[in-house]
């Protein structure tokens, strides 16, 4: 389906941005002209300039983002425009240009001593930047020389062109192959291969799963260079600034404790006797003799999927989201009338779902929606995360406005778990509760066990890295084998296409950026638990976090939602409700 075929309501307005490209590229003409960030170098040693500096950047940054945020969505809407690629290129050309500018600034502050930069801190004047002043001190020993940082600031473009590479390959040079399915001659998509793998025809799994992984084996040499780009980046950052590798680096980033990282995979590592038991049943439900990586995604019960139009996923989603209260439903349904949401899967377009919030402008949600379970989950998902910026934006100045990413997934992940309970509870149906339980476990094992699956393989990646190793498609593949075994056990023959599935994970392009998931889903479940056992007061603490930003750091802002991170028992928590559904399902029958 082409764009143009798609009805107005399902499109997003980028009219809420600028009224055309016209309006965008007057807009992106006036910021061309930098101001005189230059006129603050040397000066950045008392309250006063510091005050005046940052007010003259956050001006700006939150004007550069406006026009970054068009460029984005309309190159996304079809990746094949070259007007918009030549946009995206643009701006990401001036937001390097302008971090080479205004990079002497760090280095000016951290320069400080310590007592002085805690003293401009403590001023009433900088009280919006008191958290990231506290984080500028702790970075001191991490900042080199103005004209150093002036040069590591005009590396970020070209440093970041492996993961542009990758987004390319993925969505527009693929080749992704024809198959016959369901009577059809179709073009294998992103879409399409996941609506098959949640599906109940084997054979078109197996398949699909053949085709699909034979795409990207033709390429698989580039993508490995590709990834080692990427690794070899982080290394590069983590050389110059003196870390002891790029996962501290990374945590570091976040105002995240190795503890919280050391305590996702130990409980993982720990649960995984639950995992392969749950393979055991999987397989058993299935009645295969021998069970193949394409079978785990498809539903135990048949013929109980979700089959629902945009529209009625939509109020299945209000539904399940009641718990939250009035002003929350009244804002999805806003997100949803005033078109806030891209619907539909088309030629050239981004594949995948996400949404984006800059400050100053409404979210916006990316889908592909097709009429799976999967995807009204995707609903729920993307809008929490749309809310959460919304909320974040709406009740912080600018500098606390966006939320660390280690929290990014906690709102969507809490929405989906609410949606999930909600279902469970209110359906009658005894084969319909057994879908939802096993749609449930497979909710915690893909974005728990498999993003620490994820997490472990980038992990090990870099560290081979660093260690001096090649990364080729040889030992990559031979890394992501092994952890798959790891995780799922005997139960499951481990197809040798499984070996080359970190070649098409876009997220490892953002590294450390998975584990986020799992400890996301951790927090959410806890979270979602007090929702539904305390009301009210949950909410409302619940809602403190939604609009807490970056006012400080995110595991404190989770333990004020009832997640605490740093503690065992929280992930022993999410494990024991894996294991619970898993024990209600077996005892259905």
């Amino acid at each position: 389906m082409e764009r143009s075929e798609v009805a107005t309501q399902y499109r997003w307005k980028t009219e809420d941005i600028f009224e055309s490209d016209e309006a965008w590229e007057a807009a992106f003409a006036a910021l061309e002209t930098l101001p005189a960030f230059a006129s603050y170098r040397g000066k950045l040693n008392n309250a006063e300039d510091v005050a005046a500096y940052f007010a003259l950047t956050d001006d700006y940054e939150v004007k550069l983002m406006r026009v970054y945020l068009y460029a984005f969505l309309k190159n996304d809407e079809d990746v094949r425009v070259t007007k918009y690629n030549a946009f995206v290129a643009k701006v990401m050309s001036l937001m390097t240009r302008y971090s080479a500018e205004t990079s002497f600034a760090i280095s000016e502050l951290t320069s400080l001593p310590e007592e002085t930069l805690s003293a401009i801190a403590a001023d009433k004047r900088l009280k919006d930047y008191d958290y990231s002043l506290r984080r500028l001190i702790a970075r001191k020993k991490h900042v080199l020389s103005a004209k150093e940082e002036n040069i590591l600031a005009q590396t970020a473009e070209p440093l970041s062109v492996a993961g542009d590479v990758f987004d390319m390959l993925d969505d527009a040079e693929l080749n992704l192959p024809y198959m016959f399915y369901q009577g059809k001659r179709v073009k294998l998509s992103h879409g399409l291969y996941s609506v098959i793998m949640c599906g109940t025809d084997r054979a078109a799994r197996a398949k699909a799963f053949k085709k699909y992984y034979a795409a990207y084996e033709k390429i698989i040499n580039t993508l490995a260079t590709t990834y080692f780009g990427n690794v070899k980046r982080d290394i590069f950052y983590k050389n110059v600034r003196g870390y002891s590798s790029c996962l501290e680096a990374a945590l570091f980033e976040e105002d995240v404790s190795r503890e919280v990282y050391e305590n996702l995979v130990s409980a993982v590592d720990a649960a995984t006797p639950v995992m392969h038991r749950y393979m055991q049943v999987r397989k058993k439900a299935l009645g295969l003799q021998t069970m193949h990586m394409y079978d785990l995604h498809t539903p135990l019960v048949e013929d109980a999927e979700l089959r629902l139009t945009f529209e009625e996923a939509f109020e299945l989603v209000l539904g399940g989201l009641e718990p939250l209260g009035e002003t929350y439903a009244a804002l999805l349904k806003k997100g949803r009338d005033e078109r806030w949401i891209d619907v539909c899967e088309t030629e050239g377009k981004r594949g995948g779902a996400y949404s984006i919030g800059v400050y100053g402008n409404h979210p916006y949600v990316l889908l592909n929606y097709q009429p799976t379970t999967n995807n009204v989950f995707t609903i729920a998902h993307e809008m929490g995360h749309a809310l959460h910026s919304y909320f974040s934006n709406a009740n912080q100045p600018y500098a606390k406005s966006e939320y660390k990413i280690f929290v990014a997934e906690v709102a969507s992940t809490v929405n989906e778990v609410l949606l999930l309970k909600y279902l469970l509870r209110t359906t009658k149906d005894k084969r319909l509760k057994k879908y939802l339980l096993n749609y449930f476990m497979d909710m915690i094992r893909t974005t728990l066990f498999r993003q620490t699956q994820f997490a472990c393989f980038e992990a090990e990646a870099h560290a081979m890295a660093e260690r001096g190793e090649p990364l080729n498609k040889d030992n990559l593949s031979a890394l992501y084998y092994a952890l798959n075994k790891k995780y799922y056990g005997d139960a499951v023959t481990h197809d040798k296409e499984i070996a080359i599935e970190w070649a098409r994970i876009p997220h490892f392009y953002r590294s450390f950026y998975v584990y986020k998931y799992a400890t996301g889903i951790t927090a959410a479940l806890s979270i979602a638990e007090h929702i539904l056992t305390e009301g009210q007061p949950a909410v409302e603490r619940y809602f403190n976090f939604l609009k807490g930003g970056c006012s400080t750091d995110p595991v404190s802002l989770l333990k004020g939602a009832g997640a605490d991170l740093t503690k065992q028992e929280t992930f022993a928590s999410a494990m024991k409700q894996f294991e619970d559904a898993l024990n209600q399902f077996e005892a259905i029958g």
